[in-house]
Formats: structure tokens, sequence, C-alpha cells
């Protein structure tokens, strides 16, 4: 068997034009060298029933021996306050802030400190391995430490203090639940001895959510906090509970009070890295591993779900210890894109033997773009990349309790699912929780990603790239557009093209991307969608951070986690997250067809609808059989309707003037539908019963001679290739693809909705 893991890396950027650099960031713990090779992919999908991988080698300066040593990776996000004079003041301390554990006990969290864990010097407020507040100090080799009573607990919003007042001697910690209902309260309060004088340690940065484990001002941390902290607050005089609790609730505390430090806001600036220090200090500090924003604080009271409406109440952030933002390796490889190579999925492929052991073959995946406003061909193939973030490094089969009964059957790991399963520092996807079982909102590609590469799982890139070796398998030339830069550059990315060709699975859309496409198809573009569950999830592209992602599941649609009671607004952009069509732009209305179905137990032919035989679109089905099934085969369970499909639904907006052509509505008791189809629940709700359970094939024109035509099929794009390319799957997509291109009319339809008789829905 292959080893794919004993080598990592990721490209940056993930998406590169002629010209542009990218770098690779390489690691190894077992090699010291293995041999490069950068390839352009036709197909990454290693099934032996299929094309089987398939690249073209255009020959670069990266070609050859590479030199690899082990980088690790340090996930758990914080907070890092530089040092400052103010963070020195001799004498008197307080902090306090909200607090909403969500992971307490069995090891130590620190909420916030100015502490040297390599010297034992400083303050630091945590938990303790038992769930319960914790405050210490040291200096010369001597700790003073004082333990609340009770534990803390997990998910409750507490208000928590801790202070070293030298001329009593003493340290208090205290804590005071916000919610004490049906016995939760676990307030309380200790103290303990201390110094009457302490000397606290220069060249340390306060951080919040860990500790420093040295000096600098960007240090190595430690003890990360899994939880919300919300309005923490710091000054140079020892206070009672009372006051603290006082200045912690106020939204704008007064900055000339001379004992204050620092009081953070995190309700400001919410898509960025920084953190707002609202003191005359202006003690600012920037966020490490991109711990999530927009999150609501102990003052949330369910008024609004919008952070937009009432940021005051959303002045917390959620910390996770195994939070992945950012790998920050070192680059051991970079290449300039020379000017003449096409567009198209690249990747670098990575070759080794240890020893006796079995031969290495790994690969890291970039893309390079067509540039902007120079197409080089009228045929666009839109990269997904925000799909292929969303499910990064997907451990949801092995994490998610009904794996296997969804897929109905065993489920069968590969390398990659079991080196994840071991390392989960890689970071997770969009799919899957937190060990503190809160869900992952963000992706980024600052990371190796092990489902995103030739030989990774079948789904989405893999599947992907059936359509490209189809492509080439037909002699037609494509550009490649990613779906990140149509978020960047909107419809103009999209209009040099008479034809776009959508993938697998483009489920994953920002506004800017759908209102791109929806500017395309209105301004005659055509667009040919070869997949199902497409423009489903709304989601937010960071505003500076390249290639970082954020999606909130909300309380509808099919999801594997929902977010706090509040949080569904995206902290990147502010809008609303969620089903598109929940935002009133359903599928349907953009390509005619919209989720409705997994349907994993296997794949389905299409059975041909009257209005296939219509004249005005004989050319799409020209050397079909109408009286034979469409697509009983392909390489995704033995049909080409099938994983996630899609239907035809004038309620939802499909067009008045569609033609729908196919329907695959015989899915059996393995085609599930999505939850939002779902108004009650009975007995009858699955493929075997329920005939609004099914994939549907559409065409409709569009405004100044465009067009849309829609499979409604995850499983259509593996089908392609079957009996040497020649069958029907490919006939009827290479029909559609080269009528899309010729430029002349669609004959016989016109602007006006056609009635049911004339062969429309």
């Amino acid at each position: 068997m292959t080893d794919t893991t004993a080598v990592l890396g990721y490209a940056w950027p993930l998406v590169v034009s002629p010209g542009e650099e990218v770098a690779f960031h390489l690691s190894s713990a077992t090699l010291d060298g293995a041999e490069a090779t950068l390839l352009r992919v036709r197909c990454a999908d290693p099934d032996p029933d299929g094309p089987g991988l398939r690249f073209h080698q255009p020959g670069s300066p990266v070609d050859g021996p590479v030199a690899l040593r082990h980088q690790p990776l340090r996930p758990g996000s914080c907070a890092i306050i530089p040092d400052a004079p103010a963070l020195r003041r001799p004498g008197a301390l307080s902090l306090a802030a909200f607090v909403f554990p969500t992971a307490p006990g069995g090891t130590a969290q620190t909420l916030l400190a100015r502490w040297r864990d390599d010297t034992a010097q400083g303050w630091r407020l945590a938990l303790d391995s038992e769930a319960r507040l914790e405050f210490t100090i040291g200096a010369g080799g001597r700790l003073w430490r004082v333990t609340a009573p009770r534990a803390v607990m997990e998910r409750e919003w507490i208000f928590v203090t801790a202070s070293y007042d030298p001329a009593s001697g003493r340290i208090t910690v205290s804590q005071a639940s916000l919610d004490p209902q049906a016995g939760r309260d676990t307030g309380g309060s200790a103290s303990a001895e201390a110094p009457a004088a302490i000397a606290w340690p220069a060249d340390t940065a306060l951080v919040i959510a860990a500790h420093a484990l040295g000096s600098g001002a960007a240090p190595r941390t430690g003890g990360h906090f899994d939880g919300k902290i919300d309005r923490p607050r710091l000054l140079s005089a020892a206070r009672d509970e009372a006051a603290l609790r006082a200045l912690a609730e106020s939204l704008a505390p007064p900055p000339a009070e001379p004992d204050l430090v620092a009081a953070w806001d995190f309700s400001r600036d919410m898509a960025t890295d920084i953190v707002r220090d609202l003191s005359a200090n202006r003690l600012d500090g920037r966020l490490r591993q991109m711990p999530m924003r927009a999150a609501t604080g102990a003052n949330w009271d369910g008024r609004t779900t919008q952070s937009t409406e009432a940021p005051e109440l959303y002045g917390a952030i959620h910390f996770h210890s195994d939070d992945m933002h950012d790998a920050g390796w070192s680059p051991d490889l970079r290449l300039a894109i020379p000017e003449g190579w096409r567009s198209g999925f690249y990747a670098l492929r990575l070759r080794a033997r240890q020893g006796s052991d079995d031969p290495v073959e790994s690969f890291v995946a970039f893309f390079v773009r067509a540039p902007l406003g120079k197409p080089r061909s009228q045929l666009a193939f839109v990269a997904s990349t925000a799909t292929f973030l969303a499910y990064a490094n997907s451990a949801l089969r092995l994490d998610q309790v009904h794996a296997e009964a969804m897929l109905e059957g065993l489920i069968t790991l590969s390398r990659d699912d079991v080196y994840l399963q071991e390392h989960r520092e890689l970071g997770l996807s969009t799919y899957d929780t937190h060990s503190d079982g809160s869900g992952w909102c963000y992706s980024t590609a600052k990371r190796p990603i092990l489902n995103m590469r030739p030989r990774g799982a079948t789904f989405n890139y893999g599947n992907d790239t059936h359509i490209l070796d189809w492509l080439e398998q037909i002699g037609q030339d494509h550009d490649i557009v990613t779906d990140d830069d149509i978020h960047r550059h909107g419809a103009q990315a999209l209009a040099p093209y008479r034809c776009v060709i959508t993938g697998s699975h483009p489920e994953y859309f920002s506004r800017s991307m759908i209102e791109a496409f929806d500017a395309y198809q209105r301004g005659g573009g055509r667009h040919i969608y070869l997949g199902g569950n497409g423009f489903y999830w709304r989601i937010g592209w960071h505003p500076t951070e390249p290639h970082s992602m954020e999606i909130r599941r909300g309380m509808i649609g099919l999801r594997t986690w929902e977010g706090e009671p509040g949080e569904n607004a995206l902290s990147f952009t502010g809008e609303p997250s969620g089903l598109w069509r929940a935002s009133g732009r359903p599928p349907q209305r953009l390509v005619g067809v919209g989720f409705d179905a997994q349907v994993f137990t296997r794949s389905y032919p299409y059975a041909w609808r009257e209005p296939a035989r219509d004249p005005r679109i004989a050319w799409a089905v020209e050397g079909i059989d109408l009286d034979a099934p469409l697509g009983d085969f392909g390489l995704r369970g033995g049909g080409a309707a099938g994983l996630e499909v899609d239907r035809v639904e004038p309620t939802l907006g499909s067009p008045p003037h569609l033609l729908w052509l196919a329907t695959a509505d015989r899915l059996d008791y393995g085609g599930v539908p999505t939850l939002e189809e779902l108004r009650t629940l009975h007995r009858g709700t699955m493929g075997d019963q329920n005939a609004r359970v099914r994939a549907d094939i559409a065409f409709f024109p569009t405004a100044r001679g465009g067009a849309v035509f829609s499979t409604g099929s995850i499983a259509w794009a593996c089908a392609l290739s079957h009996n040497g390319y020649d069958n029907s799957v490919s006939r009827l997509t290479g029909n559609v693809l080269r009528r899309f291109l010729d430029p002349s009319p669609f004959e016989g339809f016109d602007s006006q909705s056609r009635s049911r008789s004339d062969g429309s829905i």
C-alpha cells in the first residue's frame, strides 16, 4: 500500500496566476528527502475501475531532490498582547472577565496570564485539572496559589476575578454564576497568603486563553482554554468583586481611570485578528490560530441573532485548544509559474522509499487560475475551492455515530483516515466538531489538507477531476477559474467565457459568488451544472486573509452541528449564514434544481421524460436512445444519479419555461430527504415512498441568449468515463457543451413563461 502521509505539505498561495510565485511548505517526521515533481492533474482518482491517476508533467525548476525536515503543528488559539510598560507596573493588580467554559477539567486551562512557563514568573488565572478557578503568582523560584472551593460547570456563564493586594499580603479569587437556577450556583471565593512585594517579569507577553512558554512579543503558548471569554479587565489596584463586576459590565469603561490598565472589547473589529483595548494605554493585541468571533457574550439576551444589530451583545470570543488556522511552516521550495502554463489543477508529487516499507507518494495541491480578463478558451471550469475548504480534513465518517447506518455498510479506512484520527492537530473540516463539542466554523488553506489532493478521498476534489479528464479526452480546451476569485472579482471573472461549468459539488457560495453567477446568466452566459447539492450553504470569505472561509450551520439544513443560539451571523461579513434557501435564494432560482436528498446506498439511472422529445431540445439528445435508461452505470454506486441529488421544484423558483428532461425518482429506502424538506415526520419520507426524493435533469434558456443545463447529481461526473467514454452520460454532456459553445440563439424559446402543455414544468 502506498504511504500518502510520510510527507505532508501545503502550497501558498493556494491559487496563483502565471508569473506569480507559489511556495511549498513541507514536513516529514521520518524522511530526510524525497523526489519532487510538479504535475498538472488530469484525474486524481486512483480507482482501478476508472481512468486512474493521470497527470501531465510540464517540467519545472523544482523537479528533483528536495531536503525534508520535521515541522511541527501547534494548534490552540489565544490573544497575545505584546509586553508594554503599563503591564509592568509594580504592586497590586486585579483582573476580571466573564467566562463560558466548554470543556473544563482533565487539564489545566489558562484564562488570562502574564506568565512565563519556563521561569514560573508572573501571574496566571486559570482553571486547574479539576475545573477549579486558580490564581497563581510567582517570582524568585517561589509560587503563591489560591484555588476556588468549587469546580466551574460546563457551558455556564460565570464572572471570575482575581486580585493581589501587597498591603494585606493576600491573593484572592472569586466566581459568580450568572444563571444560578436549579442549583447551578457554583459561586464562591477564596484567599491565601501572598508576598508583601513582588517583581513582575520583563519581556513577557500578556496572553488571553493561554499563557506564554517563554519570552518575546510572539512566544509559543500552552495551557489553551476551551470556551468563551467576554470583556476581560486588568487594573493596577486591588479591587473587590463588586467593583470589578461593575467595571466589566460597563461597555465603555472610563479610559481616564488611573488604575485601569486594560479593558478589552472583543465586539470591535470582529472581522479581523485584532483585539481592541478601550483603556488609555491602548494595549491592543492579535489573535493566534483564528478563534471564533461574533460569539454571544454573557449579556446576550436573545433580542437579536445578528451581531451587526447589537455588536455589544457579541463581545465574546470562543477559543479552542485545537484551533488551527496557520501551520506556520517555513517554505522548502518556491516556483514562479511560467507564463505559458495552462491554468488547471496542479500538484507537487513527492516520492520516496522508507527502507523495506511501502513506497511513499504524497501530493500537495494548488491551482493555477486563468489571469483575470485574459481568457485562453471560450470555456471555464470553476474549481470549488470553498467546498474543498469546507470539507478539508473531514473526520466525519470517523466521528459521526450514524456514519455506517447512513452508508449502509462498514467503513473502510484509508491511510489518510487513520493518520487524521491520530493527528487532529492538522485541523478538521467545517463538518466536524472541536474537542469541546462546538463546530468548526472556519477553514483555511495554510495547513496540510489530506482530502484535497490526488489519491485523497474521492469526494469533491477527486470527483471534479473526472470532469477535467473528460474534457481532455474529448479534446476540449478550457480555463480554470476558482470560486474565491469569483468572490473577489465578481461577474467579470466569468464574463469572458461563453460557457462555464460548475463541478460535482459546488455547495458553498458567498453572496458575491451567487450574484456573479446570477449576473453572468442574465448577461447571456451559459452555465452547465454537472453536480448535486450545489449553491446550498451561505458562507463568507475573510476580508484580508486569502483562502479562509466561514460557515455557521444555524438551525436548518442537513448539518452535523449547530452553533450556540444567536450565533448564525458570519463574523467575516456580519451577514446571516445558513442555507441560501433561508435567505430567499434557493438553488432552483439559479440553476433550476436544488438539493433534496442523500442516497449513499447505491446510485441509480435516470428515466427520460416526455419533454426530452421536444424538438427544441433535439440537439441535446442526438444519438441517444430515449427509451433506454440514462446512466445505469458509474464509479459511484453503479449509476449516474446518486450521493446527493437535486430536483426541479417550481415552488422554490424553478423557471416556468424550464424543460424537465429526465428524472431518477425511485431511489429506494436509501434515499433520505434533507431536513428542510420535512414539514412533519412520518414513515413515508424515504425514497421508496417519496416522489420528492429524486434527481432531475433540467434545461432552460435565459436572457440574451444564455442557458442553463443541470444534472442534479454528484455521481454524474463519475459516469463520464464508462465504457471508454462511449456512453449516454458522456454523449448528453458533450451534446450540451457543443451547443452551449455555439453562439447561435436557442430556437423556439421566448422570454415569456410557457405552459405545462408545451413541455415545460
